[in-house]
């Protein structure tokens, strides 16, 4: 199988490729640096030479987009819009000028599209979307309306061969550097790792195994399009979350912060308070409907691996 990844040097990408090259596949990254085999240069907006790759390919998944990992100015929110519209519109325009066009696209999303929110858990049928809650930062709606405009591309995208699927990904755990369950860890040990804020805001995650594993088998899946959740079935508040990351790793004490405090931390981290204080209660409804077994579905056995593979790896 050959897959296609646009905006594969991330984190996520890096967990594909890892993970399909092993198992024997051609894996192509479209980067606009390249600097290692398999990868080709392109520059997200417009046709080039890389759309042949995408030719007679098999898969393509679009991970392309201004990281969220940033402070969210006017200048950084447009430019996480603009990034994934225009990536996903030139994606389109290259399967749909294939003579072999792939026989799937798998675009990224985010859970971020659904509402804060903590009565009730958001799958993909009766989940609230989100941009009109009450009491919420004004910014917050903009990354839903970022959200709601990368699906949207897809969806216009005129590409009647191939099956559409976004994927609507909650935080990706895996022990690479620099991810969010690096920096995660990094606050436990720390002993900062403690309730945010009160820490009833739920956490939504998937398990690096999870997240190939469910990309194989929507890739395997010829019934399965539209929005698809990768999130495991069991999020949990905040507090308890961080209580047993604290437990695997073997730190007795997590300091509470403030929400000031969470604005002062993230501030520090070039990062944003909506990644923190986000309530994001997803659940997998379609790939549970449709027979996924998750083999990580809740949060204290896929803590402990990956605090087992971070000890290894060091």
């Amino acid at each position: 199988m050959k897959t296609v990844i646009p905006g594969g040097t991330g984190q996520v990408g890096e967990i594909l490729r890892r993970a399909l090259t092993s198992a024997g596949h051609e894996v192509v990254v479209l980067t606009r640096r390249p600097s290692r085999k398999g990868e080709v240069a392109w520059d997200g907006e417009t046709l080039g030479a890389w759309a042949h790759e995408i030719d007679g390919s098999d898969l393509v998944v679009n991970l392309a987009g201004r990281s969220v990992n940033c402070r969210y100015t006017p200048a950084n929110l447009r430019a996480m819009m603009d990034s994934r519209v225009r990536s996903t519109q030139v994606v389109g325009r290259a399967i749909a000028a294939a003579a072999r066009p792939p026989r799937v696209w798998l675009q990224m999303s985010t859970a971020t599209v659904y509402a804060h929110r903590f009565d009730a858990p958001n799958d993909e049928a009766t989940g609230l979307i989100g941009g009109d809650e009450p009491g919420v930062p004004g910014y917050w709606r903009y990354s839903v309306e970022i959200a709601k405009a990368w699906e949207r591309e897809q969806e216009r995208a005129e590409t009647p061969h191939t099956r559409k699927v976004a994927l609507r990904t909650a935080m990706v755990m895996s022990p690479d550097r620099g991810g969010v369950f690096d920096v995660l860890l990094r606050m436990t040990r720390l002993g900062l790792g403690g309730p945010l804020a009160g820490g009833a805001q739920y956490v939504s995650w998937i398990h690096d195994r999870d997240l190939v594993r469910a990309v194989e088998f929507l890739a395997g899946r010829d019934d399965l399009d539209g929005p698809v959740n990768l999130a495991a079935p069991g999020p949990l508040p905040q507090a308890a979350f961080m209580r047993t990351l604290r437990s695997a790793w073997g730190v007795p004490v997590g300091l509470p912060a403030t929400r000031w405090m969470a604005e002062l931390g993230a501030y520090a981290l070039r990062s944003d308070t909506e990644l923190l204080l986000k309530s994001r209660r997803v659940v997998p409804g379609r790939l549970l409907e449709a027979g996924f077994a998750f083999e990580y579905p809740q949060w204290r056995e896929a803590a402990d691996n990956l605090v087992r593979r971070v000890r290894r790896g060091r």
